[in-house]
């Protein structure tokens, strides 16, 4: 009986005792998760054709050793280009809500880097990854032991303009948590792709991140006004955002955003 339409409901157990008015709301959700399902890839397929982006300047970062139990020192001086590790890579870049203004790390960028510490080894597939943060090397590696991300890239910024350039960070040092794409075109010339922050409109001041799993939502707030952290997530955010972002990769694979399998980009 699964898999096969029974009355006109396509159904998805093998129960025998489920009531019609059941069914029909099953099926409803059904059809609308369908429309979801081709809408999000719609959305996909529009990020992976963007014309050439802006050219960008070859920014410098702080990095400590990439042993995260080996102390934060020596610091080095480390190019965005020189985080490209192979040709025909997207380079995906997490700025991490952490420094000047916001002197607490952010409770929801946690739980997002909580998940990519997890997954990394599956990003690294097929793109690169690091997280950019506005603290001192010391003070970044810290949060990161202290959370076991032992396979993620950490930089500060140090003195550059790369948070502020690309909107994650204000005049006055306000951080703000957001995801940037870069590519290399076929001179090697650093490229701006995608970025995407919490705020999408001037009435929608944060994105909900559906619950698929079950009904309601948890809402994870960070009191540090004015640096509150909210967000809607879901049972498993950070598999959302990950598929999301490896959506938007746009050379060698990346993830189809409904089919959750790996497909070649053309």
């Amino acid at each position: 009986m699964v898999h096969t339409i029974v009355d006109g409901t396509f159904r998805q157990t093998n129960l025998t005792n489920e009531s019609p008015e059941y069914l029909a709301k099953r099926e409803e959700l059904r059809l609308a998760e369908i429309e979801l399902m081709r809408q999000r890839e719609r959305v996909a397929e529009l990020r992976r054709h963007f014309p050439q982006g802006a050219s960008i300047q070859d920014y410098q970062f702080e990095e400590g050793p990439r042993d995260l139990n080996a102390g934060d020192a020596p610091v080095r001086t480390v190019r965005l280009s020189e985080l490209f590790t192979k040709p025909n890579r997207s380079l995906v870049i997490y700025h991490f809500m952490y420094g000047k203004r916001q002197t607490k790390p952010c409770p929801m960028c946690t739980a997002w880097l909580d998940g990519a510490n997890g997954v990394a080894h599956h990003l690294a597939q097929n793109l690169d990854f690091a997280v950019v943060t506005a603290a001192d090397v010391p003070s970044a590696r810290a949060h990161a032991r202290a959370r076991g991300w032992d396979k993620l890239r950490f930089l500060s910024t140090g003195n550059n303009t790369f948070k502020y350039d690309l909107g994650s960070e204000d005049g006055e040092g306000h951080q703000d948590s957001t995801v940037s794409v870069f590519t290399r075109d076929s001179n090697g010339n650093l490229r701006h792709f995608y970025t995407v922050h919490p705020r999408m409109a001037p009435d929608i001041q944060e994105r909900g991140i559906e619950r698929s799993l079950r009904t309601g939502e948890t809402t994870i707030i960070s009191t540090e006004e004015p640096y509150a952290c909210r967000a809607r997530v879901t049972a498993c955010p950070p598999m959302n955002i990950w598929l999301s972002i490896t959506a938007c990769s746009v050379s060698g694979s990346c993830f189809s955003g409904s089919e959750q399998e790996f497909v070649e980009t053309q």
